[in-house]
């Protein structure tokens, strides 16, 4: 298995993880698509610096620690970008979070009584 092929699995996980986990799909799901993009990006981009500096630490042995990797590393991000977006765009929206985004977009209304 490739390094690529690992950060799109990675990637497609992730997505999936804010799509249906419990809890944490309820608190994705009040975010806009901006701000999801945003999220997924920037858990992405932790991971392989995470992974990347445990690699130059030689804690693990998964991307060489030098420019090439580097730069693999930045190619390895972008694969895992792709997938996370394609799971997202494929799986399917449960009913949750399209009522969330209902109430989300629904008019607020203010309900006031007149006493006599």
């Amino acid at each position: 298995m490739t390094s690529e092929q690992l950060s799109a699995y990675a990637g497609i996980l992730l997505s999936l993880i804010f799509s249906y986990a419990p809890g944490l799909r309820q608190k994705f799901e009040l975010f806009s698509s901006d701000q999801k993009r945003l999220i997924v990006t920037a858990s992405l981009v932790i991971t392989a610096t995470l992974i990347f500096a445990l690699d130059c630490l030689d804690a693990i042995n998964v991307i060489a620690c030098d420019r090439k990797g580097a730069f693999s590393l930045i190619g390895n991000i972008i694969a895992a970008l792709i997938a996370s977006q394609a799971t997202y765009m494929i799986t399917p929206k449960n009913g949750f979070s399209q009522l969330i985004r209902r109430q989300k977009n629904a008019p607020q209304v203010q309900i006031t009584s007149e006493e006599g």
